[in-house]
């Protein structure tokens, strides 16, 4: 049996600020097998973030493993190590240089990871557009003439450009309104298995992974504190802070009401 694409082992991150210690990821253990979306949620400050950039690489564990394919991921991370775990940010601006086109953006990440012959890349970033819903002439635009919403798909596009194993999304619909969120959402599900994807999806809103995530792990405080099938833990969650979460994500049907004001009362028991 092949080992899970990403394995998670007594993770922890301290960080230091002159004379003190914050701790901000506690021993957390965790796998996301390959063609997964692994949801990880929480309230500001849970440890979301300080995951993902310990996954990425940003900054080194202060102790436990992180590994991939079976394999520990080095501290130092080489160029196929970034080629196979990409990022998808909140603001996509942030991201994205002003100055260059988006064609430019796109045949940066080719360039840098020698994909395709030099004369082919002008063909793969104008394919890589239409695979998420831009015209080929988006490729001689700027950022700044784009909505946010296309905005973002360029910057999934980006992360398309790799091959990528694993794509870690950052809030990617956070700054988006509702429509532009859901048509953002339904594009990752598309390319999820056309592209053999694997998705680390980074929230704070239940309301997004309710539909979108196949498993979700919630944090509290650096701790991981529940994982499970994403319908059962909406429908019966063990731990009092997920059911505070669930409680207050809103609700559309009278079925998810009668479930919000019993998790509310206190009827789910661990």
């Amino acid at each position: 049996m092949s080992p899970p694409l990403l394995e998670v082992h007594n993770l922890s991150k301290v960080f230091r600020l002159e004379d003190r210690e914050i701790p901000a990821l506690l021993e957390v253990s965790f796998a996301v097998s390959a063609g997964e979306c692994l949801a990880i949620v929480g309230e500001s400050g849970a440890g979301k973030s300080t995951v993902a950039n310990l996954i990425l690489g940003v900054y080194p564990p202060s102790s436990g493993d992180i590994l991939m394919h079976g394999a520990p991921l080095p501290p130092r991370r080489g160029r196929e190590h970034r080629r196979a775990i990409q990022l998808v940010q909140q603001n996509p601006l942030s991201s994205l240089n002003p100055k260059r086109t988006v064609g430019a953006s796109l045949r940066l990440a080719l360039d840098v990871h020698r994909i395709g012959e030099r004369h082919e890349r002008p063909e793969i970033v104008a394919t890589l557009l239409e695979e998420v819903g831009l015209p080929a002439e988006f490729a001689r635009r700027y950022p700044a003439a784009l909505s946010g919403g296309q905005r973002q798909r360029v910057a999934v596009a980006r992360a398309l450009t790799c091959r990528s194993e694993l794509v870690v999304l950052d809030e990617p619909t956070s700054s988006l309104d509702v429509l532009v969120q859901a048509r953002v959402l339904r594009l990752l599900e598309e390319l999820r298995p056309r592209r053999g994807l694997t998705y680390l999806f980074i929230t704070h809103d239940l309301s997004v992974v309710r539909n979108f995530a196949d498993r979700v792990a919630v944090f509290e405080k650096g701790r991981l504190i529940e994982i499970g099938v994403t319908e059962a833990l909406f429908a019966a969650p063990r731990h009092p802070y997920t059911r505070r979460l669930i409680s207050a994500v809103p609700v559309v049907t009278r079925e998810e009401e009668a479930m919000r004001d019993a998790l509310a009362e206190g009827e789910f028991r661990q």
